[in-house]
């Protein structure tokens, strides 16, 4: 699908149907269904990407909560950047900092900004690969606690190496100053037959 005006409206109006439903609509890249899974069960993986719908899926923050956007900068070497090395990653051997200056002086340099977006829950390896390939992301990286960031297409290392999921994992905003401190428990308090709350007897 080449225009994709009408992606973000049909995103909202599929809600959480949205994985499930946009390849039958050709909202989104078709999965593969001959793929063996098994065989790349990897953290972090390459995707073929749509770059104009993930663009529009992140312009703003997702009205449902779904998942949560960071953009921020990269810069990149302009001779790198572009229609003939975009995608490429050189190194260069240098022995000083005083080497490095000229070949990456700030007139050289490309700004972007690097998009990712963090599903709100836990998911499994294969339902996070299959959320970002229906975002049309270039990349995804699956954290072991379940935590799913999507990566957009002008990102390098896969995204940010950090696990910001809202919901997930599904324990780390428990306030320990929700429990009580146990040297002040009574553990026969409340617990009797005569105490309040407790279980009612019935007569037989």
């Amino acid at each position: 699908m080449k225009n994709c005006s009408c992606c973000k409206e049909c995103s909202e109006c599929l809600s959480y149907l949205y994985t499930e439903c946009c390849s039958c609509l050709e909202m989104c890249p078709k999965p593969n269904e001959t793929m063996n899974e098994l065989s790349k069960q990897s953290h972090v993986e390459e995707l073929e990407g749509f770059e104009s719908l993930f663009t529009v899926l992140t312009l703003e923050e997702d009205p449902e909560e779904r998942w949560r956007i960071f953009t921020f900068p990269i810069d990149f070497d302009a001779a790198l950047y572009g229609s003939s090395g975009e995608g490429r990653t050189k190194y260069i051997m240098h022995s000083s900092d005083n080497d490095l200056k000229p070949r990456y002086d700030d007139s050289s340099k490309v700004t972007v900004n690097c998009t990712v977006a963090y599903m709100s829950q836990c998911m499994s390896w294969n339902k996070c690969k299959e959320s970002c390939v229906t975002m049309g992301a270039s990349s995804y990286r699956w954290f072991h606690d379940g935590c799913c960031q999507c990566v957009g297409q002008t990102c390098i290392n896969y995204g940010i190496n950090e696990s910001r999921c809202r919901e997930c994992p599904e324990n780390k905003d428990l306030d320990l100053d929700d429990f009580p401190n146990e040297d002040e428990l009574d553990y026969g308090d409340g617990v009797g037959p005569l105490d309040n709350g407790g279980v009612e007897s019935t007569n037989i």
